[in-house]
């Protein structure tokens, strides 16, 4: 009997463990989210994103395209960011969000949506809120490939978790907007159009029917290249000034290329 009763006590304990482990690795590896971005202000653009999340450690793919391509014979930026709320809303705004009639819902009309920045998906460098509207680090041209791997802040990576993070790809061509709104100012910028900072594309993440593996891209790199050493003029409309060569590259391959 003492010898049965010594032997119980590993197996009980090994059942503990089992039940532990199997505890531990439903919270652990890799997870995805994935969402369709989908036109808002009438942009006519489209695209995908897929986040791949592993501890404190994102991979960012988007596609997008249909995006306003160029002003003055530059590519356009695209600043683009991770929207996180701490509520129910993590939604893009509809229409009805235009509070001042001006015919495009605005970033700051669209935040009871989509909440405030959690993470800008620039492609180098900061990816906090701070660099949210640097746009030599924003994706370029009307159509362009993004991938990006790094570490992602706390907050994002709960609110994606609980489905309030939301994709928001800003920029707009001012010759499709009202007169009013092509004439205004960015009301998060005031050095910049409204146009170069309102939404084009909006897409809500959710939690993948399974989980993906992260592969080996670049830690820190980004698929879509910035101005280097280019300046941007700001005032009267949306201009951008290219200093040296004008190919501006997506992970060798061209921006809008596929």
């Amino acid at each position: 009997m003492r010898k049965l009763h010594m032997m119980a006590v590993p197996v009980m304990a090994l059942g503990m463990v089992a039940a532990t482990a199997a505890g531990a690795s439903a919270h652990e590896g890799t997870h995805s989210y994935q969402t369709e971005l989908k036109a808002l202000n009438g942009s006519g653009a489209s695209g995908t994103v897929m986040v791949s999340i592993d501890g404190d450690q994102a991979t960012v793919t988007e596609k997008v395209s249909g995006l306003a391509d160029k002003f003055m014979d530059a590519p356009y930026p695209h600043v683009q960011h991770v929207h996180i709320t701490t509520g129910a809303q993590g939604v893009c705004p509809t229409p009805a969000s235009d509070k001042n009639g001006d015919g495009i819902v605005d970033t700051v009309e669209g935040m009871p949506s989509y909440g405030m920045i959690g993470t800008t998906l620039s492609t180098k460098g900061d990816t906090s809120d701070k660099a949210a509207t640097n746009l030599k680090v924003a994706g370029m041209g009307g159509s362009y490939t993004y991938e990006r791997t790094f570490t992602m802040n706390a907050k994002t990576i709960k609110a994606i978790e609980a489905g309030n993070g939301t994709v928001v790809v800003h920029g707009l061509d001012p010759a499709t907007l009202s007169k009013k709104a092509a004439a205004a100012k960015s009301n998060l910028v005031p050095e910049l159009p409204l146009a170069a900072t309102s939404p084009a594309l909006c897409g809500t993440l959710v939690a993948g029917q399974m989980d993906m593996p992260i592969g080996n891209p670049e830690t820190g790199g980004g698929s879509t290249a910035g101005m280097d050493n280019g300046t941007i003029a700001l005032g009267g409309g949306l201009v951008l000034l290219a200093a040296g060569a004008g190919v501006y590259m997506v992970r060798r391959r061209q921006v809008g290329q596929n």
